[in-house]
């Protein structure tokens, strides 16, 4: 697969990947052990999607987003979220300017490529609707006005699952625009003894460096819209979306954008593999990540412990493979 970038020569899928392992091996550098965590952020990175990071206090939610974030030479922008956070506090104001006597926009932190939504559930549902408009459309509208986000676009979004005093639990929608949920899980013990080596006596945020432009990022998106799927592949995306609305642990299953999330994914996850094919082993591997968090399950479901993630495994290992 060939992708030409406008720019007066060519570059091939391998080029591109090899600087996609160069932005793995950089927060990999700073997240220890945790190599298939780095792969789904980077692979919903080259998907244009968002992520959520979700998982108990100190195993490197935070971390993890801002390695992604310095790995790459585009704007960063971080907001801690808090309850009195406003929504102009995100997308930005107006401002009346006493010299020109006219208003302004004054831009907020959500005009970046990367942006880091720390404990995304502390704030109130008036300010997490802000997000709605900026991470489903790309462009914010303040006053009347629409201003576009510049690509790549992306928000990191995470949150603590078992401190839940004083939160504000991420409405259906909301989720819905998070393209994957992210757990990212205790180290091993080996990796958690070379954390304690590497940062007991620094800070490895301090030495990482961007390996990557945003022009880059740009053109591995381009290349994974690029990747095949094949008929049959959608079908059996479609079959994988229309199970969960019909399975009976969930009083509410994925949604239509859940599919094209999923179809996403796939492709940038068969990019990293150097695939310009998608293939039903993709999809497997990111089913979980990418249905789970947005599906409800009953009551009854609740009381018998029955997560959504076994659900959908569940619905993966049973569900018929595509024909070739």
């Amino acid at each position: 697969m060939v992708l030409d970038t406008g720019r007066g020569r060519e570059r091939t899928l391998e080029d591109l990947v090899a600087t996609a392992k160069k932005i793995a091996t950089a927060v990999e550098s700073v997240i220890d052990g945790k190599a298939e965590a780095v792969k789904l952020a980077l692979t919903v990175l080259l998907a244009e999607g968002h992520l959520l990071i979700e998982d108990v206090p100190g195993v490197g939610k935070t971390m993890l987003a801002k390695a992604l974030a310095k790995s790459i030479d585009g704007s960063v922008r971080r907001i801690q979220f808090t309850p009195d956070l406003l929504p102009s506090d995100v997308t930005g104001v107006s401002a009346y300017n006493q010299e020109r006597r006219e208003f302004e926009f004054k831009p907020g932190p959500i005009f970046a490529n990367i942006v880091v939504g720390d404990e995304i559930n502390r704030a109130s549902p008036k300010t997490q609707s802000a997000l709605l408009e900026c991470m489903e459309e790309r462009h914010v509208t303040v006053d009347g006005t629409t201003y576009q986000l510049e690509a790549p676009f992306m928000v990191i979004g995470t949150q603590n699952p078992v401190e839940m005093e004083g939160t504000y639990p991420l409405p259906e929608a909301q989720r819905d625009r998070f393209t994957a949920r992210l757990s990212i899980g205790y180290p091993t013990a080996a990796a958690e003894l070379e954390m304690l080596n590497t940062h007991g006596s620094s800070f490895p945020l301090d030495q990482l460096t961007p390996v990557a432009t945003a022009l880059d990022v740009r053109e591995l998106i381009k290349a994974a819209r690029g990747v095949h799927v094949s008929g049959q592949v959608k079908e059996y995306i479609i079959a994988l979306a229309s199970a969960t609305r019909t399975a009976s642990e969930l009083r509410l299953g994925a949604s239509p954008r859940s599919a094209l999330h999923l179809l996403r994914t796939s492709r940038a996850r068969a990019a990293l593999d150097r695939r310009d094919y998608v293939i039903p082993d993709d999809i497997q591997a990111l089913a979980i990540p990418v249905l789970a968090h947005r599906l409800l399950p009953t009551a009854e479901a609740m009381i018998e412990r029955k997560l959504p993630e076994q659900v959908v495994a569940r619905l993966v290992a049973e569900l018929p493979l595509p024909r070739p």
